[in-house]
Order: C-alpha cells, then structure tokens, then sequence
C-alpha cells in the first residue's frame, strides 16, 4: 500500500509537499487544475518498471503505452529544463523487508520503505536520474538510508551510511548510472562485498508499482457479444474494455468475497451483481454463454423485477460504465492500490453516494478468510459522494484515518493540494472556498432575482388595473 507521495516540478506542480495516502483517498477540484498529473507521474514510473529498456530512466511513453507525457521538456513544470523533476514515494511493504549485513551480521527490519529521485536534463534533453536515495524504516528515523548520487565531476558516489559497505579487492572501479530510476546495476553492485541488498530494495519498488492499477474516466460502450478464451486479464483495462473476462476468469477461478468483517461470502459474479442492484441501477444481472461450448457470452439485465431480461447494449448508459468502477474495486490482487478518475461520470447523484459505499467495502472486503488490504485513489467532482463519506465518519463505520480528502486548486501558475481535515463526526473543519462551485451565491441569486421577478409581476398587475 502506497502512503505518500510527493511531486516536484511536473506539469502544473511546482510541489506537491507530502502527500498522506489513506486506504480511500479521495482528490477533488476543478477541471484542468493538475489533479490527473498525480496519477500520470504514478503511471509512468510502472511503465518504467514493465520496460524492457533499462538504461532509460522515465519511459514518458507513445501512443502505445499506458500514458504519454510527451517529451521531458512538456513534463517539466514551466517547461524550465534546468529545473529536476523530482520524486518521493512511500509504501507499506507485504510482508516486511529484512535486511542483513553478511560482514558484521547487523540487522535491519522494517515495513516502511521510501525512494526518492531527482532527474534533470541531458544535452539532448532526456531524463538523468542525478541523485536516488532509498530509506527502510519512518523516514524521522530510518533504520537504513543510502544516497546513490553524482558528484561535482560527474562520478557516482553510493553512501549506506551506518551500513557499512566494503569495496571488493582489487582496482576501484567507477560506478555505473542506475538502471532505469530505481536500480543500482549489477556491476556496481558486484563493486561491494555486501551490497546485494540494494537489488531487494528494487524488487520491493517493483512489486510496490507493479500493484498500480488505474482506470480511466472514458469507458468503453457496451457490447452485444463479449468474447472470453478464458485467459485471466491482469485488470479491466484503462477503459473497462476487461471488465467481463475479468468477471468470467474471477467466476471460474471460485473466488468468493464479502463486504467486511463478518458478512456472507459470495461467488464473484453475485457479489458485483448484489452491488448492482444495492445500488439502484438495475434488479438482476448475469453473464452467460451464447450456446454450450461456446466462447462468446452476453450480459443480460433487468431493471426492475417485472422487466423483461434485455443485453447490457439496451439499458441506460450509466450500468455499463460503473460496472468497470466495481470490477476493478474486487478484482485486484489483495495489497493493489487503485488509481480511478471520476468513477461516478453519468451516474444519478444519488448512485453516486451510494458508490461511495462500495469503495469503502472495498477497502474493508475479505477474500478467502483474509483481508484484501486494497487501496483506492479516487478522482472526483461529486459533492455526493463525499457527502455519504461524510455521513459514514460520522456513523463510525469509515475511520478518519483510513480516509484522505483533498482539494485540488490553481494558485497563480502553479497549483496546490489542500488536505481537508475530517473530524470524528464527519465535518471538514476547514471548508475551501468554491469547493463544489460557489453554491452560496447562487441561491442567493436565484432568490433576488425570484423578489425582483415578484416586484415587477405586482407592478405589472396594479398598472394593469389602474388602466380598466
């Protein structure tokens, strides 16, 4: 699970400053204010990770890949290539990082693991990574940091600090640039007799951002026929487009899910087809083959007990594109962190809220006996759901700490990240202006103008009569 991060000098931020990541983290703001860059930057680092090419720092992606910042210069904040594009990331690692010392036998433990890279620009205007640091343990208190940077002539230096590293015998041969941003290579560790924990440090990166998953806020539309071979999609795809083999592999694999803490287990198909109806989008749903043998399936619906069943493609619009949203909140591996934009597009405001209990089952949700430990990053513009988040604090059945809300808003050039700070009872105690808009002044416009239209409809009238 990922719990922190920070940005600097990309896109619209200058800095983000420290970011708390909850279990349901939830980002709100106008349009265009920089809040899908978080993501983006997220998104990026894992294309970096899944690349074949491991002397590129930061694959910014093409039309290909899962995103595409464009070039580095487009990337950078202002675009001023003497500024570093920098980083920091903080996650929980499953299960903790052991580290031992092969020389004097020391031990180093901990769950908490932090990177943090600066990158600038080369002469052909490509990202360097100029400094990589890694800390295991709280980062007030690391119980082990090393800082792998250049120096003033351009060598690599690597400092452990109270991990003591030993040169191998022979010529002290320079150390190489990190592979990609992360990874410190294999001939310069071999330079050190007990620096093979460097290469645990990169795995535990690894498995942190490989659990990345993300969903789009363009879905794609239904479809009469869907076709599954009965392979198992690692997710529903950046547009939903594997939401059904992903609900067909999950159903054949028997997985079985509940709500939380002492609920009933369901197979995965009635679990998300209880979530529909709970809902209110519709009465049942069900996904079954076109014929025996057949490796085509269809998506058959009611909207209310009497209905007749009718395919997804002949319902409203708004099923099929929060069917992706519930998919993708079961379907990850436990320990995955989601990263979801505007999961409630043409919902009814009330469905809305009620998605908002959907997430907060997901982050609560067992699998087989054992908590899912999910993570949900939520972009949105809906003041009901996070009314109904709200509402749950209050209840007691949303914690505030397994919860982050944040406004996202421009401050000039650059833009700011304000951390809403929700009390035991559900309140934000320091409510942004124009949050959701400037409700205010628009019931009070709608009331002036309302007197005015009065004033002169009694105007109208008494003139009118006086002329009889």
């Amino acid at each position: 699970m990922l719990t922190s991060l920070r940005i600097q000098n990309f896109k619209a931020w200058k800095d983000t400053g420290e970011i708390r990541l909850a279990p349901l983290t939830v980002i709100f703001g106008a349009n265009s204010a920089g809040k899908s860059s978080l993501g983006h930057l997220l998104l990026a680092l894992k294309q970096t990770v899944l690349s074949a090419d491991r002397k590129r720092p930061l694959q910014l992606g093409d039309e290909n890949s899962p995103i595409d910042l464009g070039t580095f210069a487009e990337c950078i904040h202002e675009h001023d290539l003497t500024q570093a594009l920098g980083f920091s990331l903080e996650w929980r690692a499953e299960p903790r990082l052991e580290v031992r010392d092969p020389l004097s036998h020391s031990k180093y433990v901990a769950d908490i693991l932090q990177i943090d890279v600066s990158m600038l620009a080369d002469k052909q205007e490509q990202p360097q990574v100029h400094e990589l640091c890694y800390r295991l343990g709280e980062s007030d208190a690391p119980k082990l940091a090393l800082r792998y940077a250049l120096d003033e002539k351009g060598k690599w230096n690597l400092d452990a600090g109270d991990y003591k590293l030993v040169r191998t015998n022979g010529r002290a041969w320079p150390l190489d640039a990190p592979d990609k941003f992360y990874r410190i290579s294999d001939q310069s560790r071999a330079r050190f007799q007990n620096a093979d924990f460097l290469n645990d440090l990169a795995l535990q990166l690894e498995a942190a951002l490989n659990g990345l998953y993300y969903l789009g806020p363009l879905r794609e539309y239904p479809r009469r026929i869907y076709t599954w071979s009965g392979e198992t999609p690692e997710s529903v795809g950046q547009k939903g487009e594997l939401s059904i083999p992903a609900l067909l592999a999950a159903r054949a694999q028997g997985r079985q899910l509940n709500r939380g803490p002492r609920r009933h287990n369901a197979p995965f198909d009635e679990f998300i087809a209880k979530w529909l109806e709970d809902l209110g989008v519709i009465d049942s749903f069900k996904v079954q083959s076109v014929a025996e043998g057949r490796k085509e399936y269809e998506v058959l619906v009611k909207t209310h007990p009497r209905a007749s069943e009718v395919k997804l493609t002949d319902v409203g619009f708004g099923v099929s594109q929060v069917l992706p949203a519930l998919v993708q909140a079961f379907y990850c591996p436990p320990n995955s962190t989601i990263w979801m934009e505007q999961p409630e597009i043409h919902l009814h405001p009330q469905v809305q809220a009620e998605l908002a209990d959907v997430f907060i089952s997901a982050i609560q949700a067992r699998e087989n006996g054992k908590p899912r430990n999910v993570q949900l990053i939520v972009e949105s513009h809906s003041e009901h759901f996070l009314n109904r988040l709200q509402r749950r604090v209050a209840e007691g059945e949303l914690r505030p700490e397994d919860v982050a809300v944040y406004f996202c808003h421009r401050a000039g050039e650059a833009t700011e990240l304000e951390p809403l700070k929700l009390n035991l009872y559900g309140e934000i105690e320091n409510w942004p202006e124009n949050f959701f808009g400037d409700e205010m002044a628009d019931i009070a416009g709608r009331t002036l103008a309302a007197v005015k239209r009065m004033q002169e409809q009694r105007r109208d009238g008494e003139y009118g009569q006086g002329s009889d």
